[in-house]
């Protein structure tokens, strides 16, 4: 046994022995609120973008591919060491654990390398590719936003690294802590530097992704804090570190998929952007509001995705498949019920949620129909969401990677493509019903799988 073993008590995670919906709470609820958090300050953020004018608003949105690529990464490695460390955890293997998380950090400094290299060689000619009938001054607000996000991007890596390391030990609380104030620092630098208030520089657009990168270094100063404070089961040592081929390779085994997931979505945005801006900057403007007003309503179902991972792929280091069948139902549960609000909101009040962007008359025209068609995908996505959870967390995250292919390349954009032909800019919406439908079924299949070849063998 290693001397790193040896100092560390062998005691039961809670994740082993807390009763399910007490740990389902008790994991979940903090990175619930946080990522609820996350997702009010995107919100704000365009708010105050909206208030200098649509183009504003258009170039923002049009940055949304490649920064859900950069988010890709950070999330997708975080996935698979979040999952590793805790099956490590699960089986005792203390030793596995840091070794897994000091190769994690290692990943996590490369892939901002690579970030910083393409703002100088692909930020311009990525916002030219789409910007098609769209006024000069959304490429030059966009390319200056789009810049300032992927250059400072480390303190958004540093963030998804030590929360991970916080959750992957059940210590959910202090991921809700680092996610709270990176969001309050967002909120409240955004209006001072995109209006220039009590002395500050008038910034504009370039001022919210300022405000958005000072918060993520601020979360990853506070994350990396707590751990090392408060997260002794997981350590990271960096003496005398040399890249563990295998131990990467594992990480990218579960976290690729994810990776692959997040960027199959940013392939998406691209391409949405690019038959909606045939129509007109404004229904562009439309799709980046609805952008941020399903996160609004996904980011809580995604916290309690971060808050079950850790608990499933426990048990299932543990073999315990009554815990992990519990998570799953409850999980599912809980999920409906998050969306199923995201649901009446967006039929009932569209015009209400499109008037907090400073939405013109032509926004509200094609905004309300878009809104009310696009809506009917949350009574099914909860379960694709969860679905697709269980899949990472017992290692089978490819099948989550089918599923989003299917999704949104297979179905979605060539949909979408049809129908903008077909039935004009209206139509164009019901490609995200459909496509949920169709993920809807091949989740369903998968789902059924897992339980029969891996739940279903663990000893009850």
């Amino acid at each position: 046994m290693s001397e790193n073993q040896t100092s560390t008590p062998i005691v039961e995670n809670k994740m082993g022995t807390m009763p399910i919906g007490k740990l389902v709470f008790n994991m979940s609820l903090p990175m619930m609120i946080s990522m609820l958090v996350q997702a009010l300050y995107n919100i704000v953020d365009s708010i105050f973008v909206a208030k200098l004018s649509e183009n504003a608003l258009t170039a923002v949105s049009l940055a949304f591919p490649l920064q859900t690529l950069l988010i890709a990464f950070g999330v997708g490695t975080g996935v698979g060491m979040n999952a590793l460390v805790s099956r490590a955890l699960g089986e005792k293997n203390y030793e596995k654990a840091n070794k897994i998380a000091t190769n994690g950090a290692f990943i996590y400094a490369m892939s901002y390398i690579v970030f910083l290299i393409l703002v100088f060689t692909v930020v311009r000619p990525f916002y030219a590719s789409q910007a098609g009938k769209a006024e000069a001054e959304i490429m030059t607000m966009g390319i200056e936003y789009l810049s300032t996000v992927m250059i400072f991007s480390f303190g958004l890596f540093s963030q998804f690294f030590f929360e991970r390391l916080l959750t992957s030990t059940g210590k959910t609380i202090f991921s809700m802590i680092s996610q709270m104030s990176g969001a309050v620092t967002n909120i409240i630098l955004d209006p001072i530097l995109i209006f220039g208030l009590f002395g500050a520089p008038k910034m504009g657009v370039t001022g919210a992704a300022v405000a958005t990168v000072i918060g993520q270094c601020v979360a990853g100063i506070v994350a990396g804090t707590c751990h090392h404070k408060f997260n002794h089961e997981v350590n990271v040592h960096l003496k005398g570190f040399r890249p563990n081929g295998r131990i990467i390779g594992t990480i990218y085994a579960v976290g690729i998929p994810s990776i692959i997931m997040q960027s199959i979505g940013s392939v998406m945005t691209y391409c949405m952007n690019r038959i909606l801006i045939d129509f007109s900057s404004t229904a562009t403007a439309v799709f980046g509001v609805y952008f941020k007003l399903q996160s609004f309503f996904f980011m809580p179902v995604f916290g309690l995705n971060n808050g079950i991972t850790p608990i499933i792929a426990y048990n299932y280091g543990a073999r315990k498949r009554k815990r992990m069948v519990h998570t799953i139902r409850l999980s599912m549960t809980v999920a409906f019920c998050l969306t199923c609000i995201g649901f009446i909101l967006f039929e009932t009040i569209p015009q209400v949620l499109l008037g907090m962007f400073n939405a013109s008359a032509d926004m509200l025209t094609i905004g309300v129909t878009a809104l009310r068609i696009i809506g009917i995908h949350y009574l099914i996505a909860w379960f694709c969401i969860i679905a697709g959870t269980v899949f990472q967390a017992l290692g089978k995250a490819v099948f989550s990677m089918i599923v989003s292919i299917m999704r949104q390349l297979v179905v979605l954009i060539p949909a979408a493509y049809v129908l903008a032909r077909v039935g004009g800019l209206h139509m164009v919406w019901w490609s995200f019903p459909i496509a949920e439908v169709i993920s809807f079924i091949v989740s369903t299949i998968f789902l059924i799988r897992i339980y029969r070849t891996i739940i279903q063998k663990i000893p009850a």
